[in-house]
């Protein structure tokens, strides 16, 4: 019976770990993008929510942070197991870094000028929406445990990637022929940074539920997670 007991406390331990990195997840892909919804509307009200949000999240990481720490320490978890905490445990601060990412966006919404006939300001939302989705689908991965998904994600931040440098070459260009708004696209070169740093680290989710599930890296990326 104590054995019995023993693993059905670890089982609830790991399902409130996942419970916990879920409800992180679907607050960050939430601030990626109203972030932006506020970045493009001037909806000061909307950001202040973004920023605000993020106090929420940084609060159920210390939630995950303690609780992995107590599973380690009282249920000493091997193989499987113990990927699976260490996984929960690195997920949350990188979920953690993409609420940063986005409440970095939306301090940015009070210093763009002339908004409405901003030429630079239209090329933002699709790469944030190429760099949401990819954060939709590895939190999916992760919660379907799949390895094969995950795979696909790392595959999609080239994407995004290229995307930054376009967006980069165009605002250089812009700044270059209208002096004038060289502080408004300074502020966008900055949101696009941030974008692309979410989809980075949508990926390094992606390695991490790819190790989890197998207990193999990715070929690319060989020194994420030491073995367990």
């Amino acid at each position: 019976m104590m054995a019995e007991h023993t693993v059905k406390a670890f089982d609830e331990d790991i399902t409130r770990l996942r419970g916990l990195v879920a409800e992180m997840g679907g607050l960050a892909e939430l601030s990626v993008a109203e972030a932006m919804d506020a970045l493009v509307s001037g909806n000061q009200d909307l950001a202040e929510g973004v920023i605000a949000r993020d106090k929420r999240i940084d609060h159920l990481e210390g939630e995950v942070d303690r609780l992995a720490v107590r599973v380690l320490a009282l249920r000493a978890p091997m193989a499987d197991d113990l990927r699976e905490v260490i996984a929960a445990l690195k997920i949350a601060g990188v979920i953690e870094r993409i609420g940063d990412y986005a409440k970095n966006i939306a301090k940015r919404v009070g210093h763009i000028e002339g908004r409405k006939r901003f030429e630079p300001l239209t090329l933002l939302p699709v790469m944030n929406e190429l760099a949401g989705d990819m954060v939709h689908d590895v939190l999916t991965a992760y919660a379907a445990r799949d390895p094969v998904a995950a795979a696909e994600i790392v595959k999609r931040d080239a994407k995004v990637d290229a995307f930054y440098d376009s967006v980069f070459r165009n605002f250089v260009s812009y700044m270059v022929e209208n002096p004038a708004t060289i502080s408004s696209v300074a502020q966008l070169m900055f949101v696009a940074r941030n974008i692309e740093r979410i989809g980075d680290h949508a990926t390094n989710i992606a390695e991490m539920v790819h190790y989890a599930a197998t207990g193999t890296y990715m070929p690319e990326r060989d020194d994420v997670i030491p073995p367990v």
